[in-house]
């Protein structure tokens, strides 16, 4: 099975601490400038998602990670791959305190993973 969100050992890492400090999490990734062009980590059910999202799919850990529709559009053919590296992340991130930030990096899909996908 094609996952369209996946995450890096170092992300995972940050996880599992983040989710020791404030429990249950989800993610968003809004697009635009700013705090919106990176992946948003939050306390699960925090942030409030409507129609105008799609649920990507589950971190490990069965944490949500969420895209706009909008912002899926333009990466609907490549797999997000959620990465955490040195630096202060967004302000209402949750890994803002934590040294770390949360970085979204991605890899096209292959024309098989496109077929299975059904993009």
């Amino acid at each position: 099975m094609v996952e369209r969100v996946t995450a890096t050992k170092e992300a995972e890492q940050l996880i599992k601490k983040l989710i020791d400090i404030h429990g249950p999490l989800m993610f968003h990734q809004s697009g635009g400038c700013c705090d919106g062009s990176s992946p948003m980590c939050y306390p699960k059910d925090e942030l409030r998602t409507g129609e105008s999202d799609i649920l990507l799919g589950n971190l490990p850990g069965d944490i949500p990670f969420y895209i706009s529709k909008d912002q899926y559009e333009y990466w609907k053919h490549t797999q997000l791959i959620i990465d955490a590296v040195d630096g202060r992340g967004g302000m209402f991130s949750l890994e803002g305190p934590e040294g770390k930030r949360f970085l979204t990096r991605s890899r096209v899909f292959t024309e098989e993973e496109k077929a299975e996908l059904q993009i």
